[in-house]
């Protein structure tokens, strides 16, 4: 939520508007949020004396009966909206069905919508919410792994429109987001790598200590739901808990003086120069871990090209990309797609290519000054490369098998 403070005064021919908004979020580690023992949220809609949930296909159908019985131990009426998943689904359609299941539910100025769901769900009902009356609170619960270390750690929220991801959007924080890891249990595996992908772009530029767990523990750490599934090694879980909890607040320290993207020059911008135009360009669109490691395994080995990173560094990244089944390559990842990408994201940053990449790993340095001629150059040097060492890079699970 925010809080607005301004001062108007007058000028020589008008008035002039100052103000500064104060905007507070938190985020609360809570395993097991819809245990009955827990009143974390039966106390917040207690004095609503309801809650409209919205979710998605594939969570509804796996916790439905968890937060069901929970509200009805707690005796809160409950209306559940049950949007369709998957990227295809991310759009301003999906959006106002959300919007229309406010409004028959009735929802009351500073009622907050409760959203249980992966990213692209809490991305889709918090524009929803920055929407209905300009302004809705609603509180997140994360399900997915990408979620919980990335999505819902930022206050953007947003739609695709056509082939552009996330071009239609807001920056509208929740109240409060419950982070409850336990829900790794029942992620699919695909999900996992693809929540995988962003620690690797967040530690490879900014937390040298997260980057040398995810090295050492990758395939373990996946195969594991990340220490949460039954008869993992407690050990796992302990490594899995830093990295996760690092991470939240490197991301944490890097976006919060930032919320608003005034600021260009992003380090959590590594691995989303090219995969935006990438992510949605096949017919049936990759997952976005796939995309940005595409992006983010390539500029990895431009840097080495440009002498930022050892060809033994390179090949850190690029084995513990291969380890855990993340692509490093694709077909329709082209010359014409570094040009199409990089025209797409120039807009975005201002008419700067402001390329963001390791150097060393743990820290990051922007390069503007990147021409076609170069980066085709590394283009030709990375596809043969991941050919000859890595089956040409291209991952598993690559799309969600419902769209597939």
């Amino acid at each position: 939520m925010s809080d607005l403070k301004a001062t108007v005064n007058t000028t020589e021919n008008g008035f002039a508007v100052t103000g500064n908004e104060e905007i507070k979020y938190s985020f609360q580690f809570v395993d097991n949020i819809f245990d009955l023992k827990h009143n974390h949220l039966a106390k917040i809609y207690a004095d609503w004396k309801r809650v409209l949930l919205v979710t998605d296909e594939n969570v509804n159908h796996l916790y439905s009966a968890q937060w069901s019985a929970y509200f009805e131990h707690h005796g809160i009426p409950l209306t559940t909206f049950v949007m369709s998943g998957g990227e295809k689904n991310k759009t301003m359609a999906t959006m106002l069905s959300i919007v229309d299941a406010m409004d028959a539910f009735g929802l009351v100025r500073k009622e907050p919508v409760l959203v249980v769901g992966g990213g692209l769900c809490t991305d889709v009902a918090g524009y929803a919410c920055a929407s209905y009356r300009r302004n809705s609170n609603f509180i997140r619960v994360p399900t997915t792994l990408i979620g919980l270390i990335d999505a819902s750690v930022s206050i953007k929220v947003a739609v695709n429109h056509g082939n552009l991801k996330n071009r239609l959007g807001a920056y509208h924080a929740p109240l409060i987001t419950f982070l409850d890891f336990n829900l790794l249990k029942t992620l699919p595996e695909g999900q996992v790598r693809n929540g995988f992908a962003e620690l690797m772009k967040i530690s490879s530029c900014a937390d040298k200590r997260i980057w040398e767990l995810l090295v050492q523990n990758g395939p373990a750490l996946i195969e594991t739901r990340f220490g949460r599934l039954e008869g993992s090694d407690p050990a796992m879980k302990v490594i899995a808990d830093e990295i996760c909890w690092r991470g939240i607040k490197v991301m944490l320290d890097l976006e919060s003086p930032n919320l608003h993207e005034l600021g260009l020059d992003r380090v959590i911008a590594f691995g989303h120069t090219l995969s935006p135009t990438l992510e949605l360009a096949p017919v049936v669109p990759l997952r976005h871990g796939h995309a940005i490691n595409i992006d983010m395994a390539f500029f990895v080995t431009f840097a080495w090209y440009r002498g930022l990173l050892s060809e033994s560094e390179r090949d850190e990244y690029h084995v513990l990309s291969h380890s855990v089944g993340l692509s490093m390559d694709h077909e329709l990842f082209t010359e014409e797609m570094i040009i199409s990408g990089t025209k797409a994201i120039l807009k975005t940053r201002d008419n700067k290519q402001r390329f963001a990449i390791p150097n060393p790993y743990g820290t990051c340095i922007f390069i503007n000054d990147a021409s076609y001629d170069e980066l085709f150059k590394a283009l030709k040097i990375h596809k043969e490369l991941v050919k000859q060492k890595y089956g040409g890079g291209h991952g598993r699970d690559v799309w969600f098998p419902k769209l597939a």
